[in-house]
């Protein structure tokens, strides 16, 4: 197995001004983390700016401006699906001539705008890739700020975690660009772009692991940015929290 000796973690970015900030903070802590285990372990961190119109574009360029390890690519699709598909593309600088056996040495990392990583984030996707992983699922936890305490706990009462647990999420995402090359990447879907990926790594005999090691918190919002997404299950939910009779929510 050909060790991981490039990083690149791609969060898409659509009108996160509110959360944008604690996400870059929490990505750029990890990236120090794996820089001090693994000091020649070179991390690129690639934001993508999706018709962004409110202060996302200006939070970003913060840290382009004081971190090299930044950078910023602009898009208009209005879709997490095919900016996520964007950004890995661009990280693996992929064109005609891109080749899995040439990519098998890059991690691409995925998590959200809204979502702030540990800091043994990238420290434990790399372990696991040392392990023979080619790609890793994590878990994620949602932040209780500003979420109703009906809904958080039904949410958390219909997901508990563990090793080899079933779920996907795009915030906690990673795979070793050899295999997201093979599999043809994340589809152009609007939404379960993350999902589709895990499908065709695992259809394809890929080493996917699922873990709650590295567990991300992510926002308990239920304006959703991707219409079938994370913020669009919740809110689902909390009407049926609402619907249900009294004494069965």
């Amino acid at each position: 197995m050909t060790p991981v000796d490039r990083v690149a973690v791609v969060i898409p970015v659509h009108n996160e001004e509110e959360h944008l900030g604690r996400a870059l903070a929490g990505v750029e802590a990890a990236a120090s983390t794996l820089r001090q285990v693994q000091p020649g372990t070179d991390v690129r961190v690639l934001v993508v700016l999706d018709s962004c119109t409110d202060g996302s574009a200006a939070i970003a360029s913060a840290y382009t401006a004081r971190n090299a390890c930044f950078s910023v690519l602009e898009v208009a699709f209005r879709s997490v699906g095919r900016s996520r598909r964007a950004g890995n593309w661009q990280a693996l600088g992929a064109g005609a001539e891109a080749s899995p056996g040439a990519e098998a040495g890059l991690w691409l990392a995925n998590t959200d705008a809204d979502s702030v990583v540990p800091d043994n984030w990238l420290v434990g996707q790399l372990e696991l890739a040392a392990a023979g992983a080619d790609a890793v699922l994590g878990s994620v936890e949602v932040d209780p700020a500003g979420m109703a305490p009906e809904l958080l706990s039904r949410w958390q009462s219909m997901h508990s975690f563990g090793e080899d647990h079933p779920h996907v999420f795009g915030a906690n995402l990673g795979v070793r660009g050899s295999a997201y090359l093979v599999v043809g990447g994340f589809p152009r879907h609007l939404s379960h772009e993350d999902r589709v990926l895990a499908g065709r790594l695992r259809e394809h005999g890929f080493d996917v692991r699922a873990t709650d090691t590295i567990r991300v918190r992510t926002s308990g919002r239920t304006q959703a940015r991707a219409p079938k997404g994370f913020g669009a299950y919740l809110r689902t939910l909390g009407m049926e929290i609402a619907l249900a009779p009294e004494g069965q929510s």
